[in-house]
This record gives structure tokens, C-alpha cells and sequence, in this order.
């Protein structure tokens, strides 16, 4: 049999079947080619329709509340007031309006996945004295309010759909990386903004402002001024009090800017002493006006910063935070302990109760809070016997101090009674709570300074017909005994009046060697006491105070 023929491996073409290999081959190289040529999520199975369109959506409603959160806001004037308006995503809409600290107001204004923020920042002084000045204008405030909201609104609704669109499209292009896509999504976010504008036109509630509810201490704004319906009833009468309250805040600042300033002096330390501020805000520009102008070292509060000691008005205090000086603070019949808590976190605060003693600003200080918190009706009060247990701890508690060898230069209580027990045992005392200003030296040498109501009686002073007087005092104190060489008591004409008068004391004690430093620059240059700054009548000559037997200071030892 004849083999195969030399040099031929390969089978005859006619004993190999007739496949298309090669046309296969190069269609299956085609595919993969293309294949691995296709981006990866080509690769992948493509998502649902439903998924793209929650996906969509939530990029639409994160970028556009970035975009409001970012730039959506604008700043406006309304009335004598400076305020932010803002709009938020919301699920069940209305207007809130915050007026810092005091609390905020809510409104059902229209039902909208939108709500409108309002926040009142604070009041224009040029535009408040305005209407000091021409109370004429009050009639047209209403106009004049009308109009600022109107164009505020205006302004909000152009920014705030600049903010959406802009915020959508941007977070679409960066997670979709396709400019239909962005586009898409910033177009989607203008249809809902305009769908949401429309709802709350279609279900808008003018009577909504008959019935607000209120947070914070605006809670208490029924009782204060009666319902929403009785003030709309009788809007000339609110009117006018509402004219009242901004003239008198207003000229109670300008009285406080027309302090003179005095440049500190190294020779003393400058200790202010405040005291029953009872909620009134403007207390704190006061405060702070007089920590720059005097160079103050410590302040001491004596009690009765609050009203009711609920922890709706704790956002009151926040404004000690931002003094640049310590703040001594003793609890008053008032104050609550969430108060005292409260206080007891601020970094700048030192609370004292139960005798506790503290060195600020180069002085040590000791005191105890109120045995009563008068606001509870469910607790009898007391009453002087309570307080005068106090101070004896207190007293106790000032013995302890002197025979560990750390004596104590000032004893603070809330209650007179309570500071009087102190007597002998430090060389000051200091109280509030009767809402007028004393001094008197006790029979053991001690001086105690009784101040008055730097809150002007607080907030309810508007209701008097003759507001009680702004009061506060600064204490110079030697750097090196710590006795006390004067005191400048300044007092304010109250809400509505713009006396500010200072007057200098000086004790009639002989000061012995070596503790007769300056009290500091003396406001008319002679050493005697000032004559008034401000624009009210001049202030009363200051009688120096009673001389005392015993040289205030000296300790007496305890029995």
C-alpha cells in the first residue's frame, strides 16, 4: 500500500470538512475586540428605570437644599429691624420666625415641601431713632413693613431658584459626569421649586397670624399681650405700645453710648457689680460697653438674671460667653438650678454656692445662691429666716477659708439678709434683690453695697409708668490689700429716658500706708465725684458715705 507522499503533514482538502472557521474566528475576535474596547459599566447590567429615577430625584433634592443651604438666603430691612430670610426644604411648610434670644414664632402659613425662615438679627439704631425722633412716622409702619417683606420675598424667590437650579446641576455633573444629565437635574429641580411655589399660593392661610404658636420665652407672649385676635381688634392700642417698647429700647441704648470712657490704671483692680438683670437683653450691651470702656477685670453678678428659671430662658445668658472677662455669678431667689447648670458650663463663668470660693482677676471671691426659689408656687417660701441661715453657712464657710490661710476679700449673696452675716469676716459684701442701691458699714467693719436692678426691673418695666432706673456699679479695689478706695455708681434714666449719670465715692475711712492707691481717672479731673454724661439733668452731687467706727477690712475673730 502506498504511503503518503514525502513532505506532505497536511490531509487532503477534500478529507477535511467544509467549516467556516476562519469567518468565525474573526467574528468572535470582532465581538471580544469590541468588548473590551466598551467602557466597564457597558459590562455591567443596566439599572432599572425606577432606579435612575430615584437616583435622579435624590440628586435633585440634595443639590438644590446645598444650593439654598450655600446661597439661598438674603438679607433684608424690615421696619427698624435687620433680618435673613431664608427658604428650607420642609415636609409640612408654614413660616417660622426666630427672634434671638427671646425664642420664635410659627405660622401655618400655606402646606408646602417649603418653609419659610425668618430671622431677626437685630434692631437698626439709625432707623430705630428715626422714629424716635418723628414718632409721626409710626402711622405709616405698617406700609412700610408691607412694602420690606414684599421686595424681601421678591429677592428670595429669584435667589432662592438661582440656588436650586445651580446646586442641582452642579451635584448632577459631578456624579453623572454628563452635561444632558446636570442639565436634566437642574431642570427637574426648577420644576419642583415652581411646583412647591405654587402650592403654598394655592393653599395660603392669611389668618394663620391669629394663631401662632410660640417657643422659647415667647411662649409667655399670650399672657403678655393677650391673643392675636384681641390685638387685631384693638391695633391702635398695640400699636402704641409697640412704639413705646422700640422707643425706649432705643433710647436706653443711646444713653448707654454717652459713657464716658476712661483709660484703665494699674493701680487698682476694677471690679464691676450687676445685679438683677430679670431678662432684660439690653442688660447686656450695657455690660459690655462698660468692660471696654472701664478695662474691667471681674464682673460680679449678685443673682436675679432671670425671671421664671425655666430652661426655655437659659439661650438668655449666652451672651456672657463672649465677655473677654470672668463672670462671678451667685443664684437668686429667681434663678433656678437648671440655671445655675446651665452658667456652670460657660468657660468664663465661676458659680459660687454653699461658701465656694474662687480667685478671678487677681481678688477672691466667695458666695452662696438663694435658699429660695420664689417662682415654684408648689414651695412655701421661707422667707428671711432661710436666708438668714445662709449667710451663717456662708460665714462658716468664710472662717474655713481664713484658718486655711486663703481669707476672702468679697462675700456675695442674692439676699441682703444673707450678705449681713458676713459681717467682720471679709471687708465686702455684696447684694441685690430690693431693686435700689444702699451702702452702709455693719457694726463689725464690713461695707456692704446693695446695687439696684441693672435689667431696669427687667422686661416688665415697660409696664410702669415710672421705669425703675438702671443701676451698676465699679468697685476699684487695691492690687495689693484688696480694700476697697472707691467706686464709680453709674445709673442709667431707665426705659424711655436718656439721663446716664457717674458719680465717684469715696470712703471717709483714713487709709492706711501703703493702701492708697488711685481709684482710678475720676470723670471730672479734680478727684471729686463727676457731673453726668448723657443728655438728661445733671447729675446729683453724691453724698460720701456715713464714716464708720471700725476700719472696714479688719476681720474680727469668730467667736
Amino acid at each position: 500500500m502506498a504511503g503518503p507522499r514525502r513532505g506532505h503533514t497536511r490531509p487532503m482538502a477534500r478529507d477535511v470538512p467544509r467549516f467556516p472557521f476562519r469567518t468565525s474566528l474573526t467574528r468572535i475576535q470582532g465581538h471580544l475586540s469590541s468588548r473590551r474596547d466598551a467602557p466597564t459599566s457597558a459590562l455591567v447590567h443596566s439599572p432599572h428605570p425606577y432606579t435612575r429615577a430615584v437616583g435622579l430625584l435624590s440628586v435633585v433634592l440634595l443639590g438644590a437644599w446645598l444650593g439654598l443651604l450655600i446661597v439661598g438666603s438674603v438679607r433684608t430691612p424690615v421696619g427698624p429691624m435687620d433680618t435673613k430670610m431664608t427658604l428650607r426644604p420642609s415636609l409640612t411648610g408654614g413660616t417660622k420666625i426666630n427672634v434671638s434670644p427671646l425664642g420664635a414664632l410659627e405660622l401655618s402659613t400655606h402646606t408646602a415641601p417649603i418653609r419659610l425662615d425668618v430671622d431677626v438679627d437685630q434692631l437698626d439704631p439709625v432707623r430705630s431713632q428715626a422714629l424716635v425722633e418723628h414718632p409721626e412716622r409710626l402711622s405709616g409702619l405698617q406700609g412700610e413693613v408691607s412694602h420690606d417683606v414684599m421686595n424681601g420675598t421678591t429677592d428670595l424667590a429669584v435667589r432662592s431658584v438661582v440656588a436650586v437650579v445651580s446646586g442641582a446641576t452642579a451635584l448632577g455633573l459631578a456624579v453623572y459626569r454628563r452635561p444632558r444629565r446636570a442639565l436634566a437635574a437642574g431642570g427637574l429641580a426648577l420644576a419642583l421649586l415652581a411646583a412647591s411655589g405654587v402650592g403654598a399660593y394655592a393653599t395660603w392661610n392669611p389668618k394663620s397670624v391669629l394663631e401662632p404658636r410660640f417657643s422659647g420665652l415667647l411662649s409667655s407672649a399670650p399672657q403678655v399681650v393677650g391673643s392675636a385676635r384681641s390685638i387685631v381688634n384693638d391695633f391702635d392700642v398695640y400699636q402704641k405700645e409697640l412704639a413705646r417698647l422700640v422707643t425706649n429700647v432705643t433710647k436706653l441704648y443711646d444713653a448707654a453710648s454717652t459713657l464716658p470712657t476712661f483709660q484703665p490704671d494699674p493701680a487698682t483692680l476694677r471690679v464691676l457689680h450687676v445685679s438683677d438683670i430679670h431678662l432684660n437683653p439690653a442688660a447686656w450691651h450695657i455690660i459690655g460697653s462698660l468692660v471696654e470702656q472701664y478695662g474691667i477685670d471681674v464682673i460680679i453678678d449678685s443673682g436675679d438674671t432671670m425671671d421664671h428659671g425655666a430652661s426655655a430662658e437659659n439661650t438668655f445668658l449666652d451672651p456672657i460667653a463672649d465677655l473677654d472677662v470672668p463672670y462671678v455669678w451667685v443664684r437668686g431667689n429667681h434663678d433656678s438650678r437648671g440655671t445655675q447648670e446651665y452658667l456652670g458650663r460657660m468657660k468664663n463663668v465661676r458659680v459660687l454656692d454653699e461658701g465656694r470660693a474662687v480667685t478671678v482677676g487677681g481678688v477672691r471671691v466667695a458666695g452662696s445662691g438663694d435658699p429660695q426659689f420664689t417662682p415654684d408656687r408648689s414651695v412655701e417660701a421661707q422667707g428671711d429666716p432661710a436666708e438668714r441661715m445662709t449667710g451663717i453657712r456662708l460665714a462658716s464657710a468664710l472662717r474655713d477659708q481664713q484658718r486655711a490661710g486663703t481669707p476672702v476679700d468679697i462675700a456675695v449673696a442674692h439676699n441682703p439678709v444673707a450678705a449681713r452675716e458676713t459681717d467682720g469676716l471679709v471687708p465686702l459684701a455684696l447684694s441685690g434683690h430690693i431693686h435700689h442701691r444702699e451702702t452702709e458699714t455693719l457694726p463689725h467693719g464690713t461695707r456692704l453695697k446693695i446695687e439696684g436692678s441693672t435689667g431696669g426691673g427687667g422686661l416688665r418695666a415697660v409696664q410702669n409708668e415710672s421705669p425703675e432706673k438702671v443701676q451698676m456699679s465699679v468697685l476699684y479695689l487695691d492690687r495689693t490689700t484688696k480694700r476697697l478706695q472707691a467706686w464709680d455708681e453709674i445709673t442709667l434714666g431707665g426705659l424711655g429716658l436718656t439721663t446716664a449719670e457717674v458719680s465717684r465715692h469715696l470712703p471717709q475711712e483714713i487709709v492706711t500706708p501703703g493702701a492708697g492707691a488711685s481709684p482710678g481717672p475720676d470723670p471730672s479731673g479734680t478727684g471729686s465725684p463727676g457731673p453726668s454724661a448723657g443728655t438728661g439733668s445733671p447729675s446729683r452731687t453724691p453724698g460720701a458715705t456715713a464714716p464708720s467706727r471700725t476700719s472696714p477690712g479688719v476681720p474680727v475673730p469668730a467667736d
